[in-house]
């Protein structure tokens, strides 16, 4: 990229080339091609006007390598990189690839995905951790800026950490004081990461026909690091070389995550933050504002998060805005951060994952307060350009470029660290010189749909239920419901993807259940609102939605929460009608852009855990067939549960109703219940009958 000096609008002054820069000319990404949001195609344009490289650009610069897309590069050890392409004549003569080890196609394609599930569990695990630290320091009263907003999850949840709620005092049964179960939860949640002995405990919460076959298989996780660490042992050059048993491993690991770690940050964070219910918020670039401070947070974790949306209501840091010349403090979010203190607080979203450049192009991002994970180093390079300040706050994520400023998140000091943010952002608000480009493309949502928050809808105060969901499902008004969820991907057209496979469903009655940027993908798309049913959806869905008040798609959260889809499903499972088993139901899942390594965990527990589960963009395995037949076939002999490739999304979409048909049909509920008009004389017989 070419660093530019801060200026008015296009008047930027280019710094003259070093002599010895190459003069090749770089690739421009068609906006048109990239994307199909207004808002991002419009400022690709105006990046390309200022001569602002983003990664649409460098995607059209670079191209991915081939083996390494098939899975069949090793560099586990000093002899590699050993690359084992496919041959020209298809798998005849797949004997004759090795390695210099000896390590074939599968071993080598196994190993490599087994490393992705080690990183993805550990980057959603390390999330989990952080929180529970927090947890306990708050329960210990060792900090005074958390405090448990959520007594009743607290108390619904400590029953699965065999936390007693109640105590026997002279013979007589009492309640526990809520400071003692919270620091005995604490306690036992930390333990889950590196206990010694025993499995996890929330193992127990799945259905139990799910669990019987984790036992049978001896996928059940011991400990959450334990899990990841043996990942990496068994990957090392010459330890374990039988792909179906390094996939054994995987499936431990994975549903050490999805049903550990992740469920584990979820219900914590819900306890700690307050558990989300529906609210109504807007999405896109559009909800920056010009004359506002603007502070986009962006990465993952909320705790630091938590205390911005708090400290930026102050009075007096919203009137220091004022005297600086702002009218005030606009806080929006990108990532999963984003979605964080969407579902709880109503902080619009900014962005997906490939936005987040972008955001600082529009010359009005003040600050830009960055966590962990999905954080483009180069956004470091983009502020350059404008005045605005990168802040990190992880001990684990800091950047090596000179301008961007580390305040090291404290939860003990978690207030004044959020105030010095703040206010770094207010002073930095006379600092704008370029000209102010805020697309005006943003749409309104209604978002914070956790599993509490749908059995209200479905049920009401008193009788909260996922009983008429599955009477829905059953009567052939809904026909299935679809988890769609994950990152965006620029080897692929940005929000394509995601929205024409959601679209796809709802059109086919099947109600989506979505988090991460997907999410965010469907809120810009206008799909979070209950009025986009009548427009979008098949008549049964359109029906369900307008007489419930919701939307066809359900946004439950950031990635860690895909968890509360897995207590979802068991929800729909308990309620009877529908199986015994997440296997059972006519849903299925889907990634459309992934490209995380976290992505590949999530659609490994998801597998484990009984789900056809569909990525689009590609999968790392189609070097090694072997390998790739027993992902996409022989596993739902073990879990009931498969993978799946498709990159056209209205085929990925068609693939999930195909299978939500089968299960359909399987369950005996394929043909539609027939639907009569009963006039007033027949009503008044089957009154009095």
């Amino acid at each position: 990229m070419e660093v530019m000096k801060e200026g008015a609008g296009t008047q930027l002054q280019k710094e003259s080339k070093p002599a010895t820069q190459p003069t090749r000319k770089r690739k421009l990404a068609d906006p048109a091609q990239a994307t199909i949001d207004e808002a991002t195609q419009l400022m690709l344009e105006r990046a390309h006007e200022l001569d602002i490289d983003t990664v649409f650009d460098r995607a059209e610069n670079m191209k991915p390598c081939n083996i390494g897309t098939q899975g069949t590069c090793c560099k586990n050890c000093g002899m590699g990189p050993c690359r084992l392409p496919l041959p020209k004549s298809g798998i005849e003569g797949d004997d004759e690839r090795k390695g210099l080890c000896g390590a074939t196609p599968n071993t080598i394609a196994a190993r490599n995905f087994l490393r992705m599930i080690a990183s993805g569990a550990a980057a959603h695990s390390d999330h989990g951790r952080c929180v529970a630290e927090v947890f306990l320091a708050a329960a210990k009263k060792q900090t005074e800026d958390y405090k448990i907003k959520d007594p009743l999850k607290l108390l619904a949840i400590a029953p699965h950490f065999r936390v007693d709620t109640t105590v026997e005092v002279d013979g007589e049964v009492v309640d526990r004081k809520l400071d003692e179960i919270a620091v005995e939860v604490a306690e036992k949640a930390l333990n889950e990461w590196g206990k010694a002995e025993g499995e996890l405990l929330y193992l127990q919460r799945a259905p139990k026909p799910l669990y019987e076959k984790w036992k049978k298989t001896g996928v059940l996780p011991r400990n959450i690091d334990r899990e990841i660490v043996e990942i990496m042992h068994r990957t090392h050059i010459g330890v374990d070389q039988d792909y179906k048993n390094l996939m054994k491993q995987g499936t431990r690991a994975a549903i050490a995550d999805g049903w550990g770690g992740s469920m584990l940050a979820t219900d914590l964070q819900d306890v700690l933050f307050g558990t989300p219910y529906p609210l109504q918020s807007e999405a896109n670039l559009g909800v920056l504002k010009e004359e506002y401070v603007n502070i986009i947070i962006h990465g993952h974790e909320p705790v630091l998060s938590e205390m911005l949306v708090t400290v930026a209501q102050h009075k007096e840091l919203q009137d220091y805005s004022k005297s600086k010349g702002a009218k005030g403090i606009q806080l929006a979010g990108i990532c999963c951060t984003a979605n964080e203190v969407l579902q709880r607080h109503g902080v619009p979203l900014c962005g997906t994952f490939l936005q987040q450049e972008l955001a600082i192009i529009t010359g009005a991002c003040d600050a830009m307060v960055v966590d962990i994970q999905c954080i483009f180093q180069n956004i470091a390079n983009v502020a350059k350009c404008f005045h605005t300040k990168i802040i990190t706050t992880h001990p684990i994520a800091k950047m090596e470029q000179d301008n961007v400023i580390h305040i090291e998140f404290d939860e003990h000091n978690a207030l004044d660290d959020a105030v010095k943010i703040i206010m770094i952002a207010i002073d930095n608000f006379t600092n704008r010189k370029a000209e102010v480009m805020i697309p005006p493309q943003k749409a309104p949502q209604v978002a914070g749909f956790g599993v509490e928050a749908i059995e209200y809808h479905l049920g009401g105060i008193f009788r909260g239920s996922y009983v008429p969901l599955n009477d829905n499902i059953i009567n052939g008004r809904i026909r299935g419901i679809g988890g769609v969820v994950g990152c965006n991907n620029a080897r692929t057209k940005h929000n394509d993807g995601h929205i024409t496979v959601v679209k796809e469903l709802i059109k086919n009655d099947v109600i989506v259940l979505t988090t991460g940027c997907n999410g965010i993908a469907c809120a810009m798309a206008g799909l979070l609102t209950p009025e986009s049913a009548a427009v979008h959806c098949g008549p049964g869905l359109a029906e369900v939605c307008e007489t419930v008040g919701i939307p066809p798609v359900l946004h439950m959260g950031s990635c860690v929460d895909n968890s509360r889809i897995l207590l979802a499903a068991t929800e729909v499972v308990k309620a009877g009608g529908l199986g015994t088993d997440i296997c059972d139901l006519p849903a299925a899942g889907s990634a459309p852009e992934w490209m995380s390594e976290k992505a590949i965990s999530i659609g490994q527990y998801f597998v484990a855990s009984g789900v056809y589960t569909v990525f689009g963009v590609g999968l790392p395995v189609s070097g090694a067939p072997v390998f790739q037949k027993y992902l996409f076939e022989e596993f739902e002999k073990l879990y009931g549960g498969m993978w799946d490739l498709e990159v056209d999304p209205v085929k990925h979409a068609r693939k999930m109703i195909a299978h939500i048909d089968k299960k359909r049909h399987a369950l005996g509920i394929d043909k539609a219940r027939e639907r009569i008009l009963v006039d007033m004389a027949t009503r008044r017989e089957m009154a009095s009958a």
